[in-house]
């Protein structure tokens, strides 16, 4: 295992933070299968628009999503194969 320094060991914790959240993993699971609105989150959760909007900041501060403009929607999707594999990852875990 190569050596990692102390930011770097910080910077993994914090992202394993933002995947301790049970709504924005419900979030990823379901942007895993394709871009979606807002609205389209919030209603297949159950939850306000304004509650995921919150939770979406900070999937994309933590670069775990994108967003892209279709005419007046944004479309939101995972950032990366990365973050796909992270949940698939956790799922074999849990359920072996």
């Amino acid at each position: 295992m190569r050596k990692i320094d102390e930011n770097e060991l910080f910077d993994l914790a914090e992202l394993f933070k933002v995947f301790g959240d049970s709504t924005r993993i419900r979030i990823l699971y379901k942007l895993s299968d394709k871009e979606i609105c807002v609205q389209e989150i919030a209603d297949s959760l159950g939850m306000t628009q304004s509650a995921i909007s919150h939770q979406l900041k900070i999937l994309k501060q933590s670069k775990l999503i994108k967003s892209r403009r279709d005419g007046k929607s944004i479309l939101y999707s995972l950032a990366d194969d990365h973050v796909r594999s992270i949940i698939n990852q956790g799922l074999e875990h849990v359920e072996e």
